[in-house]
C-alpha cells in the first residue's frame, strides 16, 4: 500500500506501533525506548575497573541488586543476587544506602521503590529493560475485564491476584481491589488466602502459573479455568463462562518459560537416560506435568544445591542462571544441561549489560542522578497494600 493510499484511508498508527518503532514514550508501560547519556564501548578493556572504581567511590551510598537471570558481567558487581522479590525487600533493609541500583527489569525496580523509604533512590542502568509478561496487562485493560466482571454479575465475588511479574499499576489495582501479590513460591498460598475472602480469583498476569498452581497444587481441573484474553470484546467469554469459572486467567505469559514444549522434555529424556527434569511453574502445563520436579527459580538453586554428586539434570529456566549453575556444580560431578536445545536469554534482562552499569555508577559517582524509577504516591498506596497483604500471608 502506497503513502497516498494509507492517508485517504486515514489509517493512524497506534501508540502501541509508535512505541516500538521508538517514536513515541509511555511512561505508564514496562517499555522504555531510550537511555540517555554515553555509553562506553562494549570493547573497552577497562570496563571491569571502570565499574569497580565507581563502586567503590560510591561506598555505602550504593546498594547493587543482581537478578538471577543477570549476565555474569554485571552479577559480579551484585552486593546481593536473588529473585525479584528478594531483591525488593533485600533494598528495603539497607536503609542507609542513598541509590539502589536495580539490575534486573523495569517492574522489579518499580516494587523496589514501593517498598523504599523515600529518601532512597532506586535506579535502572537501562530503561528499555521492561517485561513481556508485565506488558500484557494494561491499567486500561484490567479495568475492561473488571466492567466485564461486573457486567457478569460475579465482581463482588472475585479475588484479584497479581504475580510479582506485573507493574505497579497492576499491583495498585490489586490493592485497590481487594486483592493480594504473589510470589511463583507462595502462589498456593496467596491462592488460598483468596479462596477465604472470595469464590473466584482474577489471576494476572502469567496464566500458566496461575493455572498450574491451581490444577497441580490445589487439586481444581482444567475445566475450573478460564482464559481472558484482553484484545477480544468481553475478553472471549461469555457471562456463563465466566460465572461458571473459579479461575479466571489472564492471558499473559513469560517469552522464556513460554518456548519449551513437552516434546522439549521427552528429547531430553531420550538423550540423558536418567536426567531429572526441573521446571519453573511459568511454564505450560503440559511441560509441568511431565516434569519431575517444579518451583521458583530459588527453590531450583536450593534443588541443585542438594542434589547428589553424579545426578543428572535439565532445567527450564532462563540460560544465564542454568549455564551459571551448570559451572558452578561441575566439580561435583552434577550434569547440569537447559531442557531446550535452543539458546533462549531473556533478551530484556540482557539490556543491563556492562557499558550501561558503568555509565550508571560513574553518573552516580559524580553526582548525577539517571534513570531513576519512582512510583506516584496514590499508585505506591495501593500497590504496597497489595504486597503487605502478601507479606501477612501465613
Amino acid at each position: 500500500m502506497t503513502t497516498a493510499q494509507t492517508q485517504e484511508l486515514d489509517v493512524q498508527p497506534t501508540p502501541l506501533a509508535l512505541l516500538l518503532l521508538g517514536r513515541e514514550a509511555d511512561p505508564r508501560s514496562e517499555r522504555g525506548v531510550e537511555c540517555p547519556g554515553d555509553l562506553p564501548s562494549p570493547s573497552d578493556p577497562d570496563l571491569v575497573a571502570r565499574a569497580r572504581a565507581a563502586k567503590e567511590k560510591l561506598g555505602d551510598k550504593v546498594f547493587v541488586l543482581g537478578h538471577h537471570y543477570q549476565r555474569d558481567e554485571v552479577i559480579q558487581f551484585a552486593d546481593v543476587t536473588g529473585d525479584s522479590f528478594k531483591l525488593a525487600k533485600d533494598a528495603a533493609a539497607r536503609p542507609e544506602a542513598e541509590y539502589i541500583v536495580f539490575c534486573g527489569v523495569h517492574f522489579m525496580a518499580e516494587s523496589a521503590d514501593i517498598l523504599t523509604s523515600d529518601d532512597q533512590k532506586v535506579v535502572l542502568p537501562d530503561l528499555a529493560a521492561g517485561c513481556s509478561m508485565a506488558d500484557m496487562a494494561t491499567a486500561e485493560q484490567v479495568a475492561e475485564c473488571w466492567d466485564a466482571l461486573t457486567e457478569a454479575g460475579i465482581a463482588e465475588q472475585v479475588v484479584p491476584v497479581s504475580y510479582m511479574n506485573s507493574s505497579a499499576d497492576i499491583k495498585a489495582f490489586t490493592g485497590k481491589h481487594g486483592g493480594t501479590i504473589c510470589t511463583s513460591s507462595n502462589a498456593k498460598r496467596a491462592l488460598d488466602w483468596a479462596f477465604e475472602h472470595g469464590e473466584k480469583v482474577l489471576f494476572l498476569p502469567d496464566q500458566h502459573l496461575g493455572r498450574n498452581t491451581a490444577v497441580r497444587d490445589m487439586g481444581m481441573t482444567l475445566e475450573d479455568c478460564v482464559v481472558y484474553n484482553p484484545h477480544r470484546p468481553n475478553g472471549g467469554l461469555t457471562a456463563e463462562e465466566l460465572r461458571g469459572a473459579k479461575m479466571i486467567l489472564w492471558r499473559g505469559h513469560c517469552s522464556v518459560h513460554g518456548r519449551f514444549s513437552l516434546d522439549s522434555v521427552n528429547d531430553v529424556r531420550e538423550r540423558i537416560p536418567g536426567v531429572n527434569v526441573l521446571v519453573h511453574p511459568e511454564c505450560k502445563h503440559e511441560v509441568v506435568a511431565a516434569a519431575d520436579y517444579v518451583g521458583s527459580t530459588e527453590y531450583i538453586i536450593k534443588a541443585l544445591e542438594a542434589a547428589p554428586a553424579g545426578s543428572k539434570w535439565a532445567i527450564g529456566t532462563e540460560l544465564n542462571l542454568v549455564r551459571r549453575l551448570a559451572n558452578r556444580f561441575a566439580a561435583e560431578d552434577k550434569e547440569i544441561v537447559f531442557l531446550d536445545k535452543t539458546v533462549c536469554f531473556c533478551s530484556t534482562m540482557n539490556r543491563i549489560d556492562l557499558p550501561h552499569l558503568v555509565w550508571t555508577l560513574e553518573s552516580l559517582a559524580e553526582g548525577t542522578l539517571v534513570n531513576r524509577i519512582e512510583v506516584d504516591k496514590e499508585t505506591e498506596a495501593f500497590a504496597k497494600l497489595a504486597l503487605e497483604r502478601m507479606l501477612a500471608l501465613p
